[in-house]
C-alpha cells in the first residue's frame, strides 16, 4: 500500500505554462520530482506547452489519450484529454527517445475513434492523413 505517484493535472483544460511551472516548482518542494505525472486536457490549446514546461522542469511521466479521447464530465465545456499522437510527436522532436511507433499509435487511434463514433482529436493524425 502507498502512493508511488502524483499526477498533477489540469482537468478542465484551462491552465497557463506559468500555472504548471508555478505548480510544479511548489510541488517538488514536497515531493520527488521522479515521482510525479502531469495530466493536461487541451481545451484552450495549452496542453502541449503545459506539458514541455513539465518535462523541463523534470517531470517524465505524462498521461495522455489516444486521439485525445475523454473529457471531463464535472467541467462544462472541457475538451478531451491532451492526444497520446500529439504529445509523441512533440517528444520526437525533441529528440526524447520514447519507444512508441507514431504510425502504429495513429492507426490504434483512428481504430477506436471510428469503433466509438468520436471524433479524431489529435492534432497530428489530421495533419498526416491530409498528406
Amino acid at each position: 500500500m502507498g502512493c508511488y505517484e502524483i499526477s498533477l493535472g489540469d482537468t478542465i483544460g484551462v491552465g497557463t505554462p506559468g500555472d504548471v511551472r508555478t505548480m510544479v516548482d511548489e510541488v517538488k518542494k514536497h515531493v520527488p520530482v521522479e515521482n510525479l505525472a502531469i495530466h493536461c486536457h487541451d481545451t484552450y490549446g495549452q496542453a502541449l506547452a503545459n506539458i514541455l514546461v513539465a518535462i523541463e522542469a523534470g517531470i517524465a511521466i505524462v498521461d495522455a489519450s489516444a486521439a485525445g479521447l475523454g473529457g471531463c464530465p464535472y467541467a462544462k465545456g472541457a475538451s478531451g484529454n491532451v492526444a497520446t499522437e500529439d504529445v509523441v510527436y512533440m517528444l520526437h522532436g525533441l529528440n526524447i527517445h520514447t519507444g512508441i511507433d507514431l504510425q502504429k499509435l495513429m492507426a490504434a487511434g483512428e481504430f477506436i475513434s471510428h469503433s466509438i463514433g468520436k471524433r479524431n482529436n489529435s492534432k497530428v493524425s489530421q495533419a498526416l492523413s491530409k498528406l
